[in-house]
């Protein structure tokens, strides 16, 4: 019988985590991640600081990505996909595919680490015209701007003067499934509003939202210090539409607290994005025989006290393959089924929670 080994099916953050943590509790860790590199979305989607520490992304995924590779019984394969999963808790086959052709490898655990996707704030109503007006952004596609070291106006290439930011898209609505909050969208926004009024002191930056949700210290790490010392201005309201006019953005909607309507010019619209499961959560979950959520995560088989286990013994989930998490989340849940899987290694038992 071959040498016990899990298997994380993903290289993003939680992967790596959980991976290495597998390889320094003594237990070989397999690390499959479709994209040709480790880093996941922070990476992919070329996230220039990571909230609310402002760590410069990249350097951040270099680093546990380097730890990871550094631990001996870490095996990573990139460019590859699990393609078949079968057996059961302690003897699971699992087909791998990758650049190499196709191989079997026997696990005795599985953790899903498949992560999230942002919410495409076009493809529902079109109320903020996403793809017509290329001066409507989202979430990440400033990170990427910010990365470069430029803000800048796409229709004409100069600094913002007015700059605001639109709350809850893709979250806490009703109309298009998602009642849920995704949690870190306050917090990036106000982190990026931070940013962008350092790149362009001149600017004026505004954050339009339903409630603002800094959880944990937050509050007090960029919520506080935006309005403080950065001077951004937060607007309770609803911003119900996004014209383009003489040569501008108009957004119109309502400001809650005064109970009057707005109407305000602006450069640039930020789409505060919220968090959907990624196409690998949902076909991992799927292939996986896991349970899903009504939204498409992975659903934990016994909340609360089991954060991490999912309906089918032996596999296990963690990151925002759960739901929307923050980093702090998403490396915490990673050490959690990574010490759950080698528990149930070292216990040679199948008998659930311990």
């Amino acid at each position: 019988m071959p040498d016990p080994a899990v298997l994380v099916i993903g290289g993003g953050p939680a992967g790596i985590e959980a991976a290495r943590n597998v390889a320094d509790l003594g237990v070989r860790a397999i690390v499959v991640e479709q994209r040709e590199r480790l880093g996941g979305t922070p990476v992919h989607e070329q996230y220039a600081a990571l909230t609310p520490h402002f760590d410069d992304a990249e350097q951040a995924m270099a680093d546990m990505e380097a730890a990871l590779r550094a631990r001996e019984l870490a095996d990573v394969r990139t460019s590859s996909r699990v393609t078949a999963l079968s057996g059961d808790a302690g003897a699971f086959r699992a087909t791998v595919e990758g650049e190499q052709g196709s191989e079997d490898v026997e696990v005795s655990a599985v953790i899903l680490a498949t992560g999230f996707t942002h919410f495409d704030p076009g493809r529902e109503r079109q109320i903020y015209n996403y793809y017509q007006y290329p001066d409507v952004l989202a979430l990440q596609d400033l990170e990427a701007m910010l990365k470069r070291g430029e803000v800048l106006v796409p229709s004409t290439g100069q600094p913002p003067k007015r700059i605001c930011w639109i709350q809850c898209v893709g979250s806490r609505d009703r109309n298009i499934g998602n009642e849920y909050c995704s949690k870190v969208c306050c917090g990036i926004a106000s982190k990026q509003a931070i940013e962008v009024r350092k790149h362009v002191p001149e600017s004026r930056a505004s954050i339009f939202y339903i409630d603002m949700r800094m959880y944990g210290y937050w509050e007090h790490q960029i919520y506080w210090p935006a309005q403080e010392q950065h001077k951004v201005q937060y607007v309770k309201g609803i911003v119900t539409e996004i014209l383009e006019q003489q040569g501008h953005l108009l957004i119109r909607g309502e400001d809650t607290t005064m109970g009057r309507p707005v109407e305000t010019p602006m450069d640039m619209v930020v789409l505060s994005v919220g968090m959907e499961p990624s196409q690998g959560t949902r076909d991992m979950a799927q292939l996986a025989g896991v349970e899903q959520n009504k939204y498409g995560f992975v659903d934990v088989a016994r909340p609360p006290l089991d954060t991490v286990g999912t309906s089918r013994e032996g596999v296990f989930a963690c990151g925002a393959a759960l739901g929307p998490a923050d980093l702090e989340d998403t490396i915490s849940s990673a050490g959690a089924a990574a010490v759950k899987a080698v528990a149930m290694i070292r216990r040679g038992t199948l008998s659930g929670v311990s």
